[in-house]
């Protein structure tokens, strides 16, 4: 067994788990404090409904995301000792900042917003989710610089045989990690507008299906109630048809924000990682081809047997260049450019442990990068779609009476999570096999090899048994967020706001001795 593979595995499960809820957290708290803040100036109920609603699957996704990140920084230090030696000058500073600022702020104001309903002021009750929200934005962006360091040293000097942080500006200013922030940001807003739309699509599809709202000669709705069902008025139906909107256009106009940085991103990669670009575009010769389909051996990482069956010319070039007609450097150019830069072998050194000695394969696996790179780009593109084709058809008020429809609409809520996951994995197999990729035109030599990341005295056993364990625990978890998640769903506004269901009176904000109320939320 290779310890070093069955660290990855590790470590890439519990990444993309807990990646799962970064996105939700960041984009759905924004349209949280984004619904809250338009309830405070206009005092709509409907707002006030949306906020309690959305805000408790926030909070559930919120509190999931705090446990499953905590593993993350027991790996750095357990298993992956060698790495966090090598970083560690230079990851203290943003990640201090992350959990003495950014994650200080979030906890912090999130206690004073859960439990601030009808205690504090309105104005200071919504100016504790801006800053719960806004801290978790902060916290993302020195997560981002750290790996973006990862991706491309800058600011520092080797200094026996370690870098050392020499500016501190250059690290947090680094062009990677402002192109890779702004990109997830629009990830998270896509991520957060799905959500909403599939969700308030599953409600109005449901207020079809009870008989309450039906649809007159013209095709709009004509909103109903259902006295016996609580949260089911006229009010609900307003709660559903706008948080659907608000999602669908969110969706789309984060669709278009991901364009626009994922290009800024895509120029940056092919000027700082070609390989990993090349590799992402199975681009084995130079050309200015982008490959719309190419097939290869599934079990092979050779050039050889790649057939690119479908290419569109002068596409790669732009993306790379911004012209048509540029040739963008291929692998078996780049290939013996990196082994002429870097060796053809790992250094014989004992902190490579069984590797040390052995070629350097400087390729990613070809399948996940070129697959990893359309999965983002494709799901990315659906969830937009969805968006607008959800906008279109709510046009007149409600959604289609078609369970299948609806059915549809709620299983897109996972393809932005596919596109974003799809690109973290695309971005960290691509940089491989660097753990710190180098950076020649600036910092030459300021590398690691992941092989000499592994934490010496760690067995494969052990690695194996914590892989085990924690994808154990981790499923449980799953399907502890997911049920929580569905019950909460399933249960409207009513399973936010129980006053809709103890009583017919209009819900309040005031603080009137219901405990659990603001205890539950």
């Amino acid at each position: 067994m290779d310890p070093v593979l069955i660290g990855r595995w590790q470590f890439g499960i519990t990444t993309v788990y807990h990646f799962w809820m970064v996105p939700l957290t960041l984009g759905l708290g924004m349209l949280v404090a984004i619904l809250q803040t338009i309830y405070h100036r206009t005092g709509n109920e409907v707002y006030l409904r949306s906020t309690k609603f959305f805000g408790k699957l926030f909070l559930i996704n919120f509190i999931m995301g705090v446990a499953t990140g905590l593993v993350q920084e027991f790996q750095f230090g357990m298993a992956w000792s060698e790495y966090s030696r090598f970083v560690g000058d230079v990851f203290g500073a943003p990640l201090a900042l992350e959990a003495l600022l950014a994650f200080f702020l979030e906890s912090t104001f999130i206690g004073l917003w859960i439990f601030g309903w009808g205690r504090l002021p309105r104005a200071v009750h919504l100016g504790a989710l801006w800053c719960a929200v806004i801290g978790s934005w902060i916290s993302a962006y020195f997560i981002i610089v750290a790996n973006s360091w990862m991706q491309h040293p800058v600011g520092v000097e080797m200094v026996d045989g370690r870098p050392v942080m020499t500016d501190v500006w250059a690290v947090l200013g680094n062009n990677t990690a402002i192109a890779a922030y702004t990109h997830t940001l629009f990830g998270a807003l896509a991520v957060g507008g799905s959500f909403l739309l599939g969700i308030s699509w599953y409600h109005l599809y449901r207020r079809r299906k009870d008989g309450i709202d039906t649809v007159g000669s013209d095709g709009k709705v004509i909103v109903g109630s259902a006295p016996d069902l609580p949260g089911r008025d006229e009010t609900d139906h307003a709660v559903w048809i706008k948080s659907l909107r608000i999602g669908a256009i969110v969706g789309i106009l984060a669709f278009a924000g991901v364009s626009i940085t994922g290009d800024v991103q895509a120029k940056l990669m092919f000027e700082q990682q070609p390989m990993k670009m090349a590799s992402a575009e199975a681009a084995c010769h130079d050309g200015t081809q982008f490959s719309v389909l190419t097939i290869a051996d599934p079990a092979s990482n050779d050039c050889d047997g790649v057939q690119n069956i479908f290419e569109i010319p002068g596409l790669l070039s732009f993306l790379a260049n911004g012209n048509f007609d540029t040739p963008v450097h291929g692998v078996t150019t780049l290939l013996p450019e990196y082994q002429e830069r870097y060796g053809t072998h790992i250094p014989d050194d004992p902190r490579y442990g069984e590797h040390a000695g052995e070629p350097v394969d400087y390729q990613p696996i070809m399948i996940v990068t070129y697959w990893g790179f359309r999965m983002m780009i494709g799901f990315g593109a659906l969830a937009a779609g969805v968006c607008a084709i959800g906008l279109w058809l709510s046009r007149k008020g409600t959604v289609p009476q078609s369970k299948w429809l609806s059915r549809g609409f709620v299983l897109a809520i996972t393809a932005p999570f596919i596109a974003n996951s799809a690109g973290w994995i695309f971005t960290e197999m691509g940089r491989q096999p660097f753990v710190v990729a180098p950076n020649p035109a600036q910092l030459d030599g300021v590398f690691m090899y992941t092989q000499a990341a592994l934490s010496p005295e760690v067995t494969p056993g052990m690695l194996l048994f914590s892989l085990i364990s924690l994808t154990l625990v981790y499923g449980v978890l799953m399907v502890v967020e997911l049920r929580l998640l569905t019950t909460y769903v399933k249960g409207g506004v009513a399973s936010a706001m129980p006053e809709l269901a103890a009583s017919k009176s209009k819900p309040t904000i005031t603080d009137d001795g219901d405990d659990v109320l603001s205890f539950a939320y």
